[in-house]
């Protein structure tokens, strides 16, 4: 019986530390100029820019692709076509709208999101 208890106990454990594993996995990690440069520039990654597509024509991040986060509906559509396995990093001019895309991603299954909190107006900045 005793032996019983220590491997109920033991499973009881792992499956907590499994579970909490797999919260911190679906954490948005605010990143800076600098990680966008090391790991974004010049590297496969899924890189979406939420402004308005006004916005991203007057200018955007290396290869962002836009995903127009007023439009709703088209947002959830076009966020569809990303890995949610793969890290995706978001960003808009200041951090607002990035910090809610994240959030969004986050709760439809994307495991790795990571928010420019600065955005694009820190990107231009000296």
């Amino acid at each position: 019986m005793k032996q019983l208890i220590k491997w109920v106990f033991f499973l009881a454990v792992f499956a907590n530390v499994a579970s909490c594993q797999s919260q911190q996995d679906k954490t948005i990690t605010k990143v800076d100029k600098q990680v966008i440069k090391s790991e974004v520039i010049g590297k496969e990654v899924q890189l979406v820019d939420v402004r308005t597509p006004g916005e991203y024509k007057a200018g955007h991040i290396d290869h962002a692709v836009n995903f127009d986060l007023s439009n709703q509906s088209g947002f959830l559509k076009q966020i569809e076509t990303l890995d949610k396995d793969e890290p995706v990093y978001v960003y808009c001019l200041v951090g607002s709208r990035s910090a809610f895309a994240a959030k969004i991603l986050q709760d439809k299954g994307f495991t790795k999101v990571f928010d420019y909190s600065g955005g694009y107006s820190d990107w231009v900045r000296n």
